[in-house]
């Protein structure tokens, strides 16, 4: 996957800056004809007051579907192939999923992502949990029952606690080859618990490689 796709991939935020349009009708008023009528019309605007005409014309907003929305590309059971318009529809990709607790109420997010080549993680991960999380516990993967690895947390902001995750070649083997993934964390008000969020896998190789070909690797 080429470096700047990598770049938009980990970051991708996007300011439209719109500006404002007025127009302003002047006013004038001729001189009566009585020197002692010096003083303005009695209907002319106060010096400091807003003139009466200073309308806005508008700009035009944003398509929903424009430069910088994301967009859902296609479907693999519960991942989904999510990409990120851009002005030369070379659009980076990544491959999502949500993931819900037992009352089916969303929790978390996933979000993977081909790696360029030469590194030890052959794929990254944005994960996303919600705010009222112990992030000194940390977060906790493991597939099929393997041995559990922890992962710290990166930062915090008002979508929620955010961890930067690399998988090795051999972890996205797993991947491919598993069944489920669970991911848990500790909530902040009962830091005795875990929470336990399922990972579906069913589609996660059609869904990684169709990723990986969108971003070119």
């Amino acid at each position: 996957m080429p470096v700047t796709k990598s770049a938009q991939l980990l970051a991708t935020t996007l300011c439209l800056l719109l500006g404002t349009t007025a127009f302003a009708q002047d006013t004038t008023t001729a001189p009566a004809a009585d020197a002692a009528t010096d003083a303005p019309a009695a209907d002319a605007p106060a010096p400091d007051s807003p003139v009466p005409n200073a309308l806005s014309m508008g700009t035009e907003a944003a398509a929903a579907d424009g430069v910088g929305s994301l967009y859902t590309a296609a479907s693999f059971d519960k991942w989904e192939q999510r990409c990120f318009r851009t002005e030369d529809g070379a659009d980076p990709c990544e491959l999502f999923q949500l993931l819900k607790d037992g009352d089916e109420n969303p929790v978390a997010t996933i979000s993977l992502f081909g790696l360029p080549a030469g590194g030890q993680a052959v794929t990254g991960a944005t994960i996303i949990v919600p705010l009222e999380t112990l992030l000194t516990a940390e977060l906790t993967m493991t597939v099929d029952g393997s041995k559990a690895r922890k992962y710290p947390f990166s930062w915090c902001e008002p979508m929620g606690c955010v961890a930067r995750v690399g998988f090795t070649q051999a972890e996205l083997d797993g991947f491919k080859k598993g069944n489920e993934a669970k991911l848990s964390i500790v909530p902040l008000i009962a830091p005795e618990k875990r929470v336990e969020l399922t990972l579906s896998l069913k589609g996660f190789t059609a869904g990684y490689d169709a990723v990986n070909a969108a971003n070119g690797n």
